[in-house]
């Protein structure tokens, strides 16, 4: 798995440090901050889950 995340996109809604918190951060701003771009397979069902919460759609998955 691969994922991306649109700092552009992002609206700081920390849904994702929420579902994903060994995978995703929030940087000083509150925008996303992934800690890893290829998240280990132990974490990959709440990645799934971050990205189907996350309010502006700011990040996806790549490739499975």
């Amino acid at each position: 798995m691969h994922i991306t995340a649109d700092r552009d996109r992002c609206v700081g809604a920390g849904q994702c440090v929420l579902a994903a918190p060994a995978v995703f951060d929030q940087d000083d701003d509150g925008l996303v901050a992934p800690m890893t771009f290829d998240p280990a397979e132990g974490e990959q069902d709440n990645v799934r889950q971050a990205v189907n919460v996350c309010p502006s759609s700011a990040i996806w998955i790549d490739k499975e």
